[in-house]
């Protein structure tokens, strides 16, 4: 029973894995046809339309609004499906009153 549980610990079930997922990509690759540079092969399509290619340059900037916004919200969960019975749970009040304003404060910014 010893080998069976060092087989599924995580380093080892990570390697593991690893190790087919690369046997499957080079059995796909063997089996893929080769390709072939044919006239608009690999150019964008669209509909029938030739659209000529544009460098875009992505930003993060709506990702952290994002993320700090779920970050927020899971902490507040954390805080308040954790606070006991009792007297405390006044504080509990105040703190989503806080987070509601940092909410608001984070989603109404210009």
């Amino acid at each position: 029973m010893k080998g069976i549980e060092f087989l599924i610990s995580p380093p080892v079930a990570f390697v593991l894995f690893l190790a087919v997922a690369f046997l499957v990509y080079l059995v796909g690759k063997r089996m893929a046809p080769k390709m072939t540079r044919t006239g608009g092969k690999l150019t964008s399509y669209a509909c029938g339309e030739d659209i000529p290619g544009t460098k875009v340059q992505f930003g993060y900037r709506l990702f952290f609004f994002i993320a700090l916004f779920f970050t927020i919200m899971h902490v507040a969960t954390l805080i308040i499906a954790t606070v006991p019975a009792g007297k405390i749970v006044w504080f509990a009040v105040f703190y989503l009153a806080v987070i509601f304003l940092s909410i608001m404060a984070l989603v109404t910014r210009s």
